[in-house]
């Protein structure tokens, strides 16, 4: 496995991931100043939940044409295009704030719509990730990927905050500012990043439905796929309406924004710290195992927050949760990455990411729902439950828990276009490979 140090060296690795940091630090602080912004004008949880979940769903909403693209248009343009997007649609809730015209329904509709850009974005990256940096750097490439996210979530939500008490529009400013850095640094990557070709003898010019069933039919064919989604979609919900049922709690308690920030700080921490260990943890240990203890570490930290409704308390419980969460994702999508063939990369990895989000929408309202009707303790207490229920689907599934460490790895990896050794995890139909999510 390769060091970060070697890593440091791929130009285009570097300039990919700079640049996204960049986007994604003012994404994080756009997305944390959204609910604040919508619970001012409206002084409605609901509502606050809504800009939340509309971002989810327009991300979701755009992931498996976005994966099709990726597939059969040049990736650097289709991510131009999603960053480019970000810019203008920013830069309109700078110009009404500036007017004195911020309203709502305004929000609402760019939180929708720039949450559709980063669904365009996400597979068209995973694809380019995969076109400049080797097979054994991946999960290293995966790991710092991990960490930006966290990086953002460090930095993004204090920032927010300060950012939103000077004047409501600024976080939006510093987010057209991040687009289109982003947009920059996407031209100077140097790789070829084409739509790869497609294998001798598949059909030209398939139907977009055709192109869509490919992505499926590659995932259903895997008893692993198929558990491993199922699971994501769920988890997903269940932890994300768990923590955000814990973040409106703390707004409805009147606690200030800047503290309510830290405890994004806190998980930032923890994620960076994590993603910093995660390729040892990678290399040393089974990835299927792996999943299972990610799947069962948001459990033990439900008491806690039931308890008690204060800010550190949540900081620490979301801290102890993330540390383990970049080696997981990143050793799975590695594994996911490397025995998938080049020319399904987007549609698999959009088709696993559509169903595994396509829950997350509905997380704000119910923690929305779950405060309004149950109360905080109550209401962290069922969504921690519903957490326990989730883990126990890859914990009891023979395929995931077979995944082994990254040296293990080579035998499934593609000897060829579409042809991949032997995989125990796949089924009788369908080509003999697998992946995770």
């Amino acid at each position: 496995m390769s060091s970060y140090r070697t890593l440091a060296r791929n130009h285009d690795f570097t300039v990919l991931w700079v640049g996204q940091t960049i986007s994604e630090l003012g994404s994080r602080i756009s997305t944390f100043v959204f609910p604040l912004i919508t619970y001012a004008l409206t002084g409605s949880a609901l509502a606050a939940a809504a800009a939340e979940a509309l971002y989810l769903l327009g991300l979701a909403g755009t992931l498996l044409p976005a994966g099709v693209l990726a597939d059969r248009v040049h990736r650097r343009r289709v991510m131009r295009t999603a960053s480019g997007t970000g810019v203008l649609l920013y830069a309109s809730l700078v110009a009404a704030g500036l007017a004195g015209a911020l309203t709502v329904p305004h929000v609402l509709v760019v939180a929708l719509l720039t949450g559709a850009a980063a669904g365009l974005f996400g597979p068209a990256e995973i694809s380019a990730v995969r076109a400049i940096v080797d097979t054994e750097d991946l999960p290293t490439a995966l790991s710092q990927n991990q960490a930006r996210q966290h990086i953002a979530a460090l930095v993004g939500a204090p920032l927010g905050g300060v950012l939103y008490a000077v004047t409501r529009w600024l976080p939006f400013a510093v987010n057209t500012v991040t687009f289109a850095v982003s947009w920059v640094l996407l031209g100077r990557i140097r790789a070829d990043l084409s739509a790869p070709a497609r294998p001798a003898g598949t059909p030209g010019r398939p139907t977009l439905r055709r192109n869509l069933a490919e992505g499926f039919t590659f995932i259903r064919a895997r008893p692993l796929f198929r558990v491993l989604t199922v699971w994501s979609a769920l988890t997903n919900l269940a932890v994300n309406a768990l923590f955000f049922a814990a973040v409106l709690r703390l707004i409805e308690g009147g606690v200030p924004a800047f503290q309510i920030g830290l405890v994004e700080t806190a998980a930032g921490v923890a994620g960076i710290l994590g993603a910093i260990v995660a390729p040892w943890l990678i290399d040393r240990l089974p990835t299927g195992r792996l999943t299972v203890a990610i799947a069962w570490s948001f459990v033990p930290l439900v008491v806690p927050m039931a308890l008690w409704n204060s800010p550190a308390v949540v900081a620490a419980a979301l801290a102890l949760g993330l540390f383990l969460n970049p080696a997981g994702n990143a050793g799975i999508g590695s594994y996911r990455i490397a025995v998938t063939p080049v020319e399904l990369q987007g549609r698999v990895q959009s088709t696993m990411q559509f169903v595994s989000m396509s829950a997350m929408p509905l997380a704000p309202f119910i923690a929305g729902a779950l405060l309004t009707g149950l109360g905080g303790g109550p209401a962290i207490a069922v969504l921690g439950g519903l957490t326990a229920l989730v883990a126990l689907i890859p914990t009891l599934s023979t395929s995931v828990r077979a995944v082994p460490r990254p040296a293990a790895w080579e035998r499934y990896l593609p000897v060829a276009a579409g042809d991949l050794r032997p995989d125990p995890n796949a089924s009788a139909i369908g080509t003999p490979s697998s992946t995770v999510a």
